[in-house]
């Protein structure tokens, strides 16, 4: 168990926000892979996150692949598909969430779920009705656990444009009793 600043981690807890946001990125999966077919990195570090979130180790090809899918973002050649690896990097990176109390900290928790609500909204032609819709779903799929860890943290950060509204306002719901 891992102890900095005020709040603890298990590795179960670890495997479950992980898996958590694995879920989420996998719904984008199919974006990226349509913009860019022959670039693997995104699925790479779904695949890894799943692994971890499955048992796996928390090493060297996780990080890997997570940096590799925030590579790819740039690449992507469109805002959906740069979202979408986007949410693939934080399904990889979910698994190094500190226990820091540092509202950033809950990117790890939520970002891939905002980055996919943000994919959503751009494949219904920015529609953020479409994005709030997705939102509920990751609302839903939510563990306990989930809820639990991100309650240890202080609410989401500002900033970070239409993603980050994304995240304060999965954010705010997952914290109302």
């Amino acid at each position: 168990m891992a102890e900095t600043g005020g709040t603890a981690l298990s590795m179960q807890e670890l495997r479950a926000v992980t898996r958590y946001a694995a879920e989420s990125a996998q719904e984008t999966l199919e974006v990226f892979e349509r913009a860019r077919p022959a670039d693997l990195r995104p699925r790479d570090a779904i695949d890894a996150a799943w692994t971890f979130a499955h048992g796996g180790e928390r090493g060297r090809r996780l990080r890997d692949t997570g940096w590799a899918a925030h590579r790819a973002a740039r690449d992507a050649g469109t805002g959906a598909a740069g979202d979408a690896a986007r949410a693939a990097m934080h399904a990889a990176s979910a698994a190094y969430l500190h226990p820091l109390a540092d509202a950033h900290q809950v990117k790890h928790v939520l970002g891939a779920a905002a980055h996919a609500a943000r994919v959503a909204e751009l494949m219904a032609g920015d529609d953020h009705e479409v994005g709030a819709h997705q939102l509920e779903r990751a609302r839903h799929r939510a563990t306990p656990v989930v809820v639990d860890v991100l309650s240890r943290y202080p609410a989401a950060p500002p900033g970070g444009g239409r993603v980050g509204e994304l995240l304060r306002e999965l954010d705010a719901a997952l914290r109302r009793p």
